[in-house]
């Protein structure tokens, strides 16, 4: 693994680097994207640092540097053998008082890159009882403010799945913890809209550009009729599912198929498209 952070890369990544008061460590003020490196290039990164400068906005905090998170984004990349990886960066508020008021120090700029193991290429999930608010102020933004997920992934390991999926608070589908859904009903591919609060995925995106799917709010429940059911995000790419709260589904099926090729021929064709 290798860290960057505020300017300097670090000479133990795994040690102390920010302040025991940073914001973004004691009560989530930071913003976040996942960036998959693939021989040694981040995939899609225009596409990410625009959509953290969007998250950035959103929590209220400073304009993001581009120029100086791309340098930190080639410093952690120079000279590291990574075939298959993952960048984090976090833009945070930086130190401040402990309470949920920012202080005037400057943010913190963090940039690390590590290893990635590949998914599996099919997964089972379920749905969750708690709701994704779709009208709260951080909807649609990507925060460290990840409390709801990692409980939500907690329930999903008991039940031997990999991924939570949540409704919002009109029971419409939303979104996983960390991913999109996209589900096929009377041989179409469709996924939420915006509306519903989900994440604008960077691979929801593309898909949406490369293939052929209506956005549409529909009742969680939906997933019951669903033929076919796959995840779509950063480290996953299309990922099916051969189980939904226990309902076994036919996986990859030929929707699913089709999206996973479809991804893989254009994903080669430019690192940022």
């Amino acid at each position: 693994m290798r860290a960057w952070v505020n300017g300097q890369l670090q000479a133990d990544p795994a040690g102390p680097a920010i302040s025991v008061t940073d914001h973004g460590f004691t009560v989530g003020d930071a913003v976040f994207e996942a960036i998959k490196v693939v021989d040694g290039r981040p995939f899609a990164l225009t596409r990410h640092l625009d959509r953290l400068a969007r998250s950035a906005r959103g929590l209220g905090l400073p304009p993001v540097d581009d120029a100086l998170v791309r340098r930190g984004v080639e410093a952690v990349l120079d000279g590291h053998e990574l075939p298959r990886g993952r960048i984090r960066i976090t833009y945070s508020g930086g130190p401040a008082p402990l309470g949920s008021n920012r202080g005037d120090a400057d943010p913190t700029l963090v940039v690390v890159a590590a290893p990635m193991a590949p998914f599996e290429p099919t997964t089972a999930v379920i749905t969750v009882p708690w709701p994704r608010n779709e009208r709260g102020a951080l909807a649609g933004l990507k925060t460290t403010s990840y409390g709801e997920n990692v409980l939500a992934l907690a329930r999903a390991a008991e039940a031997g799945a990999s991924e939570a999926i949540f409704a919002n608070t009109v029971g419409n589908l939303c979104e996983g913890t960390g991913t999109n859904v996209f589900y096929v009903v009377d041989g179409e591919l469709r996924t939420p809209t915006l509306a519903s609060g989900c994440l604008a995925g960077v691979t929801r995106a593309l898909l949406l550009e490369w293939c052929d799917v209506r956005e549409v709010d529909e009742p969680v429940e939906v997933l019951g009729e669903a033929s076919e059911i796959f995840l779509a995000s950063t480290t996953r790419d299309v990922q099916g599912v051969h189980a939904c709260d226990g309902r076994s589904l036919p996986t990859p099926g030929p929707v699913t198929t089709e999206a996973a090729h479809t991804w893989a021929a254009r994903e080669s064709e430019s690192p940022d498209p």
